[in-house]
């Protein structure tokens, strides 16, 4: 295992793929790219979905060329495994926000657990959610959260987002510091990209009449990649963790295999011609050479693949069917 200094002293690395980090709470996600980038040696390192500092969990990074599939992967369903804290409202809708009210015991004492359905109920499904004034959205051209400590007032739209599943896991009776009575549900929620899970502890608070706050939230799947595939940052070796960029396409699409000459001739902007036994794809197909690499991403019309994006050969892989 390298040692820390050899960590932070790289050297360059052209190699390509994706790679799975269970990001810790204390970090934002740009801090776990700019750490990635040291260990890497390279500065091509980006990440598909943001998660608060306070979160844990699962963050996609890609590295090189594999950044140009974080374009799919941002739009993939996720999973999380959170704890709503009933009877206390934040500025953050979270536990690092300043306490803006505390339900008197008496109005939690009265909340039943089939208040608590009816309530998550109404957050699941199709919904319109206004997402928290500290998210990363861009008002005037500036990040929301930005805005809030500068001390403007931030007032969001409300937007469409899909929670196919919010379901408690447990429910428990506990306190405050300051002994004020709450309730604390550990739920796990899937849902689609865009949906803040701020939001719904805010608003399940809400239509209680309670006020509501998240506690604690760990990011658990996004689409086809789990939390339990990935790797401490603190301790991941990239060369031998990253995926390599032909393996995550597989994930994520259809595949089409190759001749070494097709490989070439898509590598070098081509059209090709399949056959009109080859079904249409409007979306993007993985286009896989012999020899395993990602040559591109295509659509297929007509027995003809065109190139959607391409994937160029990492430095020390010489192109199927080329002179090494």
């Amino acid at each position: 295992m390298p040692d820390q200094f050899t960590r932070d002293k790289a050297e360059p690395s052209a190699r390509s793929g994706v790679l799975l980090i269970d990001k810790p709470a204390g970090l934002t996600s740009h801090d776990v790219v700019a750490r990635t980038r040291r260990i890497a040696g390279t500065r091509k390192v980006g990440h598909a979905g943001t998660l608060d500092p306070m979160a844990t969990g699962l963050l996609v990074l890609g590295v090189n060329t594999s950044t140009r599939l974080l374009t799919y992967v941002v739009g993939l369903d996720k999973e999380y495994l959170a704890t709503i804290r009933l009877g206390v409202a934040t500025t953050t809708d979270d536990r690092e926000g300043e306490l803006v009210s505390v339900a008197p015991s008496g109005a939690i004492g009265v909340i039943t657990a089939a208040d608590i359905r009816s309530g998550i109920t109404d957050l699941t499904g199709d919904i319109e959610q206004i997402p928290s004034s500290v998210s990363a959205i861009k008002v005037d051209g500036k990040r929301a959260y930005a805005l809030v400590r500068e001390g403007v007032e931030v007032k969001l739209t409300a937007r469409p987002v899909t929670v196919s599943e919010f379901e408690v896991l447990e429910q428990r009776s506990a306190s405050t510091p300051d002994g004020a009575a709450v309730i604390d549900l550990d739920v796990r929620v899937v849902c689609s990209s865009g949906t803040y899970i701020r939001a719904l502890a805010r608003d399940l608070g809400s239509s209680l009449g309670v006020g509501g706050h998240l506690t604690a939230l760990r990011r658990t799947r996004i689409g086809p990649f789990a939390v339990s595939e990935a790797f401490d940052l603190e301790t991941v070796v990239v060369a031998e963790a990253l995926e390599g960029p032909a393996a995550t396409a597989s994930r994520l699409f259809e595949t089409l295999d190759l001749t070494a000459p097709q490989s070439v001739d898509l590598g070098h902007g081509k059209k090709l011609e399949l056959g009109d036994d080859v079904p249409d794809a409007a979306g993007p197909v993985a286009a896989i050479a012999p020899d395993g690499r990602l040559v591109g991403l295509v659509s297929i019309s007509a027995g003809r693949a065109k190139t959607l994006v391409n994937f160029p050969p990492d430095p020390q892989q010489t192109p199927s069917g080329a002179s090494a």
